[in-house]
């Protein structure tokens, strides 16, 4: 069994209360299963709380990310700039629609792109960033928004990992600079509609399209029978909208957990001699915490650790292997070509550490002495 699912502290674990589960229960002792109150309402709370005009709700990020690429008609031909830190899923919907992905390096802190790798990647074939803001941490927003009208490209926002974080002066959400921005709702994000995604613009245009794609194709007022264009079964299902309000609607409070549960880790950890611990705070920016993701010592052996840990029932982990190295994509000429250095260096070190709304103070005093001791601290 691996340290990832063998687990007295779990990795993770979703926050459902009684209000999700009455929410969910009402929709039940309804004809509406799909397509129906629950879901035009999630869509209009999520673009209230993100402060632009629409939100289009699909069946996971990964379907979100896909559906943007297609909207913005980025296909063969195309290059999308991403980072190579970061969920596999990134560089799967490029290639899905036939386009090229090109990893740049990222931030040493952050973890985000670098806005001077990003803009060394530029082609005359790029049409597109895809910016994620890793484990929550908003990224470099304004430098990239600057490079990407200088270069007329597209931003994708990926915010899967990051709702409820805030970049600038006036600070405002992630999710709310790009021409597109995707959330995804997996049962170990700060909020769950335990599958599902959302992808949010301000262009009407792209909002309808988004609608029409997600839903095989059916434009908007025509028959169930009706097709103007390819699509996909990409729907978010009534009950799964009904939980995203409630949690939606916990959001400050869940966030707040989750801030404090950092703070213990940073209090906990920070002074392990050769252990590196995620800033609290970043410039220009407010993070949302996702995961807790710590920096091993150069020496450590991080596979010895996890199993270390696995036997004291604690879960661990390494978030995230690089997009480039995966046995998929290791040979594809965009992975032949990547030179990232930063990735390199931060991913052989990277061990994500329990982390989750509930998590108690004594279940992270056990994972701190349980890692001081694997490191010999």
């Amino acid at each position: 069994m691996s340290a990832e699912t063998r687990a007295g502290v779990p990795l993770s674990s979703p926050d459902i209360t009684e209000a999700e589960i009455a929410a969910v229960t009402a929709v039940l002792r309804t004809p509406h299963l799909s397509l129906g109150p629950e879901l035009a309402a999630f869509e209009a709370d999520l673009a209230a709380f993100h402060g632009v005009d629409h939100a289009v709700a699909v069946s996971s990020g990964t379907a979100g990310l896909h559906l943007a690429l297609l909207t913005l008609g980025i296909g063969p031909g195309d290059e999308v700039i991403l980072p190579s830190f970061t969920f596999i899923a990134v560089a799967n919907t490029v290639a899905q629609v036939g386009a090229t992905p090109v990893f740049a390096d990222i931030d040493p802190v952050t973890l985000n792109l670098a806005p001077a790798a990003v803009e060394r990647a530029v082609s005359p074939r790029t049409r597109a960033i895809m910016v994620v803001h890793t484990f929550g941490i908003p990224a470099a927003m304004g430098a990239l928004l600057a490079l990407a009208r200088r270069c007329s490209l597209f931003v994708i926002e990926d915010a899967c990992e990051a709702i409820g974080a805030s970049y600038g002066d006036p600070p405002r959400p992630v999710g709310s600079f790009g021409d597109l921005a995707v959330f995804g709702f997996y049962p170990n994000k700060q909020m769950t509609t335990g599958e599902g995604g959302a992808v949010l613009t301000r262009n009407p245009a792209h909002a309808e399209r988004l609608r029409t794609l997600r839903n095989q194709g059916r434009a908007a007022g025509a028959g169930w029978l009706d097709h103007v264009e390819l699509g996909y079964n990409y729907r978010l299902s009534e009950l799964a909208c009904a939980l995203g309000r409630v949690q939606l609607s916990r959001i400050d409070e869940i966030l707040a957990l989750r801030r404090a549960a950092a703070e213990r880790y940073h209090n906990l950890l920070q002074n392990i001699p050769g252990l590196e611990v995620p800033p609290l705070t970043v410039p220009n920016g407010t993070i949302s915490w996702f995961v807790y993701v710590v920096r091993l010592p150069e020496e450590a052996d991080r596979d010895g650790i996890q199993t270390e840990l696995s036997r004291h029932g604690i879960a661990t982990g390494r978030y995230f292997p690089p997009i480039h190295r995966q046995p998929f994509w290791s040979t594809h000429p965009a992975s032949q070509t990547a030179d990232l250095p930063v990735t390199e260096r931060v991913a052989r070190r990277t061990l994500a550490l329990p982390f989750f709304n509930r998590i108690t103070s004594e279940q992270q005093v056990e994972v701190a002495e349980a890692l001081r001791k694997a490191l010999g601290r």
